[in-house]
């Protein structure tokens, strides 16, 4: 019994060391970039190598915030808020209601259609890219937040699947003794599916958030005009080969991108590993 639980101590110790290096890996670069934020210009391509600033510069949050051509950075951070919140209640709602559909209601070619649901999971945005841009172009919505929001409230594949999993794992039983007591599938789906499947629902709504809040290459296609900028493509602006760069600014601003998504990640954690833990399992 001492050998096995030697054994098992060292393999728990282990398994944590391994666990613990690569988690150091991981969040070195996050770390060297909040670490550069407090650096000049210089002083972060002089020496890159070290990791603490020589003397912290907090000024480049103050230059950072001020942004470019009279618009500060609160507005593309407000404008970020207003495209993620939206879009991710479209995505979430959206995709609930189709799940619902999938999971517990019966039509012709149902499988098929799921069928089809999962393969647009495996398209990646580059094929669509084009036909989409034109799309949107002919219907006047470039240079709008339409076409960043609009999409997000015709369901998403990953969500569709991630509650359709959620809902088949409910027994059906419930289903029936709610229309016994004179629900219709409306009445079911709101007050009997919605609240059993609360992780899933935080879950996509943290996902969904992360992705609308980092997109880059959607703003840069759609938008035109910098006061609609969100904070993913303004922090390019930045960037100038021509007059020059402020990295240490630029640092700055993308350590306070970071913290939106921090916040909801530790407060949301449990019903994300809950979410995704429990998909597997279920269905």
């Amino acid at each position: 019994m001492k050998s096995m639980s030697m054994k098992k101590r060292l393999g728990s110790t282990c398994y944590h060391t391994v666990v613990f290096a690569f988690a150091c890996v991981m969040i070195y670069p996050v770390i060297w970039m909040v670490m550069g934020s407090f650096k000049t210009t210089n002083e972060i391509f002089q020496s890159a190598q070290k990791l603490l600033p020589e003397s912290f510069r907090p000024d480049n949050y103050v230059n950072g915030w001020k942004g470019f051509a009279g618009f500060s950075f609160a507005i593309f951070f407000k404008n970020s808020l207003f495209i993620s919140t939206v879009a991710t209640a479209g995505a979430v709602i959206s995709s609930v209601i189709v799940a619902y559909g999938f999971a517990r209601c019966e039509f012709r070619f149902k499988n098929f259609w799921f069928g089809c649901m999962l393969l647009s999971m495996m398209l990646p945005f580059q094929i669509i890219m084009i036909p989409q841009y034109i799309m949107f172009n002919k219907m006047g919505w470039v240079g709008t937040y339409l076409p960043l929001i609009i999409p997000q409230f015709c369901s998403q594949g990953f969500f569709v699947f991630l509650n359709v999993q959620f809902i088949r794992g409910i027994p059906k039983d419930l289903d029936e003794a709610a229309r016994i007591d004179g629900a219709n599938t409306y009445s079911i789906f709101v007050r009997i599916i919605l609240p059993l499947i609360k992780s899933s629902l935080v879950t996509s709504a943290i996902f969904s958030f992360m992705w609308r809040w980092d997109d880059f290459l959607a703003a840069l296609l759609y938008l035109n005009k910098p006061s609609r900028y969100p904070v993913s493509l303004a922090l390019k602006l930045f960037s100038d080969p021509t007059v020059g760069s402020d990295w240490g600014a630029m640092f700055a601003m993308a350590t306070l991108s970071l913290v939106p998504i921090f916040i909801i990640f530790l407060t949301m954690q449990k019903y994300l590993v809950e979410g995704i833990a429990s998909t597997g399992i279920k269905g």
